[in-house]
């Protein structure tokens, strides 16, 4: 069989930008995943990755890129990278059973010398205390026979400035030559590669990134429920406090928290320290502040549309941007969903207008979609500004609706324009 560089096992969000860039580096590259129809779909040429176009596509399948359902490839691969989704479960807990079946697969092919890394986001030990064991069901042992590292993913979908080769990667191993050796791997495509001492402190540092966002959005969007009582415009008081050149970094209140990171990773640091015996408290209160911020926003609609003699019960009303970050197609966790149920709820006419999102529901029910937005808003009794996707005419949207609700910051407040 022929010698594999790189293989690749989970072919999503994570997986293929790192199997892109390293298809770029000129390193033999094969992808693993347990969905034929995503298999088939690469294989055919044709993305579902908001970062990966279908021409990028093309180029990785011209240099040798290949997608497939078949393990017995990671026998002969050089490098194997984990990038399996970690869930939370209904009760809030890690789900790692991807990452386990993931590394049972890497277990029944592993070969001396194979580098293994786990780049899924998961709590401090999983690497040592979860996949360490799983893999030495092989009857190899890590640090002598193979070698195992964590290296926590850092892909921001739709970021035109940062991606995975100018974005520092952070790389603990199990020992020290098993650091070195997933360095000198990363180090090969990747500009920056920032090595720290063990698995334990490079997974403490992916969930303190997520933390600190998780827990400064919480701020701000406290700070918006009162400061909207006190009659304060916070979003010009957040631009005024952005001018400090020290000492503040901006984070802007919203409709609450989407995306893999900010909703989940926290929950597994939370997790982690409650096995301690005590709550991480920072966590859970963010986490219900954030939480809380979808049924504020239903809430300011029932008072803007109030304030205009309307019940919200049989009340047209139209979401623009229904995914969880602006300009992207992904819709992991977005708060969109749970204000399109309260909505529902009370009876709302509801409806959507999102270019990236061709068809959408909600727990099964859908929610019919605007293809002409100017004709959506005029005709909307609410238009609830979500998501501020650059295709959306802010302008018009100012300048036509009857009513606004403005989750962003990015209109301009007026008699029909509300902030949130």
């Amino acid at each position: 069989m022929t010698e594999i560089d790189l293989a690749v096992i989970g072919l999503g969000y994570v997986g293929m930008p790192l199997a892109k860039e390293a298809v770029a580096a000129g390193l033999q590259v094969v992808g693993v995943d347990v969905d034929p129809r995503k298999v088939d779909a690469l294989n055919a040429g044709q993305s579902y990755i908001d970062d990966l176009t279908d021409a990028d596509l093309e180029h990785m399948l011209a240099n040798g890129f290949s997608a497939t359902l078949d393990e017995s490839v990671l026998a002969t691969s050089n490098t194997i990278v984990i990038c399996v989704p970690t869930p939370l479960d209904e009760d809030h807990r890690p789900d790692l059973s991807a990452v386990e079946g993931a590394t049972k697969a890497v277990a029944r092919n592993l070969t001396k010398g194979t580098l293994v890394v786990l780049e899924s986001t998961t709590w401090p030990g999983t690497t040592d205390e979860l996949v360490k064991p799983l893999l030495e069901t092989s009857g190899l042992v890590a640090g002598e026979d193979f070698h195992l590292a964590f290296s926590p993913e850092r892909i921001d979908p739709g970021n035109a400035k940062f991606g995975l080769r100018n974005t520092p990667k952070v790389v603990g191993g199990y020992t020290p030559t098993c650091r070195d050796r997933a360095a000198a791997f990363y180090g090969g495509f990747i500009e920056q590669v920032v090595p720290v001492s063990g698995t334990r402190e490079a997974e403490m540092a992916k969930l303190l990134e997520n933390t600190y966002r998780h827990v400064n959005i919480a701020l701000v969007n406290e700070m918006a429920i009162f400061c909207d009582e006190l009659g304060i415009n916070l979003w010009e008081s957040i631009e005024a406090a952005a001018t400090k050149p020290f000492g503040f970094q901006k984070f802007l209140p919203g409709p609450g928290v989407g995306g893999h990171c900010i909703p989940v990773d926290p929950s597994y640091l939370s997790y982690t320290v409650r096995k301690l015996g005590y709550p991480f408290r920072f966590v859970e209160l963010a986490q219900e502040i954030n939480e809380r911020m979808p049924s504020y926003v239903v809430a300011r609609v029932q008072r803007l549309l109030n304030r205009h003699k309307k019940p919200v019960n049989g009340a047209k009303v139209v979401m623009l941007g229904v995914t969880y970050k602006p300009d992207i197609a992904d819709e992991r966790e977005t708060p969109a969903l749970p204000v399109a149920r309260a909505l529902l709820e009370l009876g709302a006419d509801l409806s959507f207008a999102d270019p990236y999102v061709k068809e959408w529901q909600v727990d099964g029910t859908p929610v019919p979609r605007e293809e002409d937005l100017a004709e959506a808003v005029v005709d909307a009794d609410v238009t609830l500004l979500l998501q501020q996707h650059a295709a959306f005419d802010l302008d018009m949207v100012e300048a036509k609706a009857k009513l606004v609700l403005d989750t962003r910051g990015v209109l301009a407040e007026g008699e029909r324009v509300e902030r949130l």
